[in-house]
């Protein structure tokens, strides 16, 4: 169980995060690391494949018990890494299940549409993102199959098969390379101001803290008006508190609006409901976007109603699920539309249906889980978005 190849090829399935993390990312060795990582899964046993799972669970989602520290929760840590860790163990062990190249081929695709709990940052695909091949669906099909053949007839035919392999991937490499739709995409032709911040999560709703936050986003407002910009974005729930409460507050930034186009996070409460949500202020009028997917055990509890009131009455002292949006919401901003996106849904295909433009707004609070590679992996799942949709996300976050 515990080989070479098996420590191996989870190390290398990974590599990808880590190497954009430290801004060490290059299209050629990214390509050669992620073949090879897929040619090593072909060679694995089924313990192998668990062990390797297990790994890959940790190396991609150790970051995700970070934000029990705020619910004083800490001792859930280590469960959580853990139990990561043998749900995707066990997702690569049904991979060597059958030893049979063509169901190999076709679990591993399939476990590229796997969404344990709705959560669906682990695709599979996503290594190839900064490479000289493509994420697309079919590509990652020809990808596995070219891999599985190559693993399978490789000493059978010791001088066409590498050949073939070689030439494969060339015609792989060259159909990505001429594909560049989405670098086609202009920039707005509006002027934008990006106002990142960088507040740690125990200051950011400490009321001690709020009135310096406030003030804060209200003189970069006054910055970019100076600027003669046309539009600051700031990050998700960037003021503190129920918006829609705060009339003194509202009405300043309705003010404001009439000389810039402001588009901000905070909650918004409707009927005791309480909600995720976009504010657009805009020649002095104000449009709400609420949230329409929600984070898996961050904002709701993907489990069965009594189950889930067990664990929101257990662990998150009988907080309420946050409410949903029926559908996505675009806003129309100097003429342009931005489709709105906060936080993990920007990473979902479901906001990115039925839309009528090329341009996305996506809004985020990272800070739930820095210092960590989260951003990162954020970062690459948008751009496989990006590529997916063929459109350009205009991204903003707290980190």
């Amino acid at each position: 169980m515990f080989t070479v190849k098996s420590l191996f090829m989870p190390l290398l399935l990974s590599l990808f995060i880590y190497l954009e993390y430290f801004g060490l990312s290059l299209k050629l060795i990214n390509t050669i690391i992620a073949l090879s990582a897929f040619l090593l899964i072909f060679q694995l046993n089924k313990k192998e494949l668990f062990l390797s799972g297990f790994i890959i669970g940790i190396l991609w989602f150790w970051w995700l018990g970070y934000s029990f520290v705020y619910y004083e929760l800490s001792f859930m840590i280590p469960i959580v890494i853990i139990g990561i860790g043998l749900l995707y163990g066990l997702f690569f062990y049904l991979i060597g299940l059958i030893n049979n190249i063509y169901y190999k081929i076709s679990y591993i695709f399939l476990l590229s549409y796997i969404e344990p709990f709705s959560f669906n940052w682990f695709k599979i695909e996503l290594p190839f993102i900064n490479s000289y091949l493509g994420t697309s669906k079919l590509e990652f099909l020809a990808i596995l199959i070219i891999s599985a053949l190559f693993i399978e007839y490789r000493y059978k035919y010791k001088k066409i098969i590498p050949i073939s392999y070689a030439i494969v991937i060339i015609v792989l490499f060259f159909t990505n390379k001429y594909n560049t739709s989405q670098n086609n995409i202009k920039y707005p032709p509006i002027k934008i101001y990006k106002y990142k911040t960088n507040i740690p999560q125990e200051k950011k709703w400490d009321r001690k803290y709020k009135k310096e936050i406030i003030e804060n986003n209200l003189n970069a407002i006054e910055l970019a008006i100076k600027n003669n910009d046309d539009l600051i974005i700031f990050p998700e729930t960037a003021f503190p508190l129920i918006l829609n409460h705060q009339t003194i507050l509202l009405n300043k930034l309705l003010e404001y609006s009439k000389k810039i186009s402001i588009v901000t996070g905070s909650l918004y409460e409707k009927d005791t409901l309480l909600y995720n949500s976009s504010y657009l202020f805009q020649n002095g009028t104000l449009q709400i976007a609420n949230k329409v997917v929600l984070v898996p055990f961050g904002e709701a509890v993907p489990m069965p109603e009594k189950i889930k009131n067990w664990i929101n009455d257990t662990f998150y002292d009988g907080a309420k699920d946050y409410i949903t949006a029926s559908k996505p919401t675009t806003f129309t901003i100097k003429n342009i539309k931005f489709r709105n996106a906060i936080c993990y849904e920007a990473t979902t295909d479901k906001i990115y249906t039925d839309m009528d433009t090329q341009y996305a707004i996506a809004i985020s609070n990272n800070e739930w889980f820095t210092p960590s590679i989260q951003p990162t992996l954020q970062q690459l799942l948008m751009k496989y978005y990006e590529n997916k949709y063929d459109i350009m996300i205009l991204d903003v976050s707290n980190q």
